[in-house]
């Protein structure tokens, strides 16, 4: 089998699962455009196997077409786009801020729009690539304090499969939903964000909340949900789009 060659864009790379994405394409040889608001992005980027940062954010469409272009310009025609650009704002429907489901709704499903786009045209020019969107188990599955979260990522799942159906035969379009993951977004939903005694009460889960625990024993580390990524962007994913593929460790029994 050939290895992949073809250049790649993650968003949302400067830190967990999209970094993790990012390292894990550039293992396969991919040349990889990492792209975040955070400017930490360009550190994340020299630590990568032929990786360059690019500062920009997802909800601005402008700057996710500029940013494409020079990915393009650097690193060749992109095969493979990932949006991992996450916002998470928590809290119960009533208590929730004004602004919190716009905040979600703009990286976490604009951001979607904007990348798809801007990536997708390209792609379907050249009648080649794959996209894979990682979204969350929470949008199939209700979470008490998650709504707005819950609600953007459902969203960015319908967004990824009509791309999916808009773009065949050639280019493929895939979601990834991870639960519970080791990462800053989630530490920061802990009591103490340094206390890994967090993830065993998100292991246990809260009967009280209507949460259940995770089967499997253990949260996800990013390296997980990279993998999953990975095998939608492979070959040995030829024949699946508009597929969301759950990797919670069983935390949403399978639905």
């Amino acid at each position: 089998m050939t290895a992949p060659v073809g250049a790649a864009l993650v968003t949302g790379a400067a830190r967990g699962i999209g970094a993790a994405v990012a390292a894990a394409l550039a293992a396969q040889g991919r040349p990889v455009a990492l792209l975040d608001l955070d400017p930490g992005v360009r550190g994340t980027a020299a630590d990568t196997p032929g990786g360059i940062g690019l500062v920009a954010d997802v909800a601005d469409a402008g700057a996710v077409e500029a940013a494409v272009a020079t990915a393009e310009d650097e690193l060749g025609p992109l095969e493979v786009l990932v949006n991992a650009a996450g916002a998470l704002r928590s809290g119960p429907v009533l208590e929730a801020a004004d602004d919190d489901l716009a905040i979600c709704l703009a990286v976490n499903a604009t951001g979607v729009w904007n990348a798809g786009r801007a990536v997708g045209r390209r792609m379907y020019g050249r009648r080649t690539g794959s996209i894979v969107t990682v979204a969350s188990d929470a949008s199939r599955t209700p979470r008490s304090g998650m709504a707005a979260y819950a609600a953007s990522k459902a969203a960015s799942v319908s967004l990824t499969r009509t791309l999916g159906l808009e773009l065949a035969p050639y280019v493929r379009c895939n979601a990834v939903c991870p639960g519970a993951t080791d990462t800053a977004m989630q530490r920061a939903l802990w009591p103490d964000p340094a206390d890994d005694g967090g993830a065993a009460a998100v292991v246990a889960g809260a009967p009280d909340r209507f949460r259940l625990g995770i089967p499997l024993g253990r949260i996800a580390d990013p390296a997980d949900v990279a993998a999953a990524v990975l095998f939608l962007t492979g070959d040995g994913a030829r024949h699946m789009t508009m597929q969301a593929l759950t990797v919670d460790g069983g935390a949403s029994l399978g639905l």
